[in-house]
């Protein structure tokens, strides 16, 4: 039997190309899946438990992305590129927003599943 994350797997390509405009003729041939397939997929609602796989799958690319932009803005070393004075500003503000943002998620994250949160992050306590 297909799990929930599989058929969640599945659908989230077609929700996504449908969501950006694509025809379901497009869809299809890009996915190499049927047209009757996407239109299928397309006017079945997802199950509550297809729902929860697919926020777990967009929860995991979502993921997997913060960490490659994070490993090219390293690469990339804006910090020693020669830029124009509004540049670097502007990558500056962004970088330290983006941080922000994220350092609120990953707090969120800790509140919501402390036993994720590395012995080293704890408060300590007085010794």
């Amino acid at each position: 039997m297909t799990s929930p994350a599989e058929i969640a797997a599945r659908r989230m390509p077609v929700l996504q190309m449908a969501q950006g405009g694509s025809s379901n003729r497009a869809i299809a041939e890009e996915l190499g899946l049927g047209r009757a397939t996407v239109a299928r997929i397309l006017a079945t609602p997802p199950t509550q438990r297809e729902r929860l796989a697919l926020r777990v799958a967009q929860a995991e690319a979502a993921v997997a992305q913060v960490e490659a932009a994070a490993q090219a803005v390293k690469e990339a070393r804006p910090a020693y590129t020669a830029a124009d004075d509004e540049t670097a500003r502007r990558w500056h503000d962004v970088l330290r927003a983006t941080a922000a943002q994220l350092m609120s998620q990953a707090g969120s994250f800790a509140e919501y599943y402390p036993c994720a949160t590395p012995a080293t992050d704890a408060p300590q306590g007085p010794r």
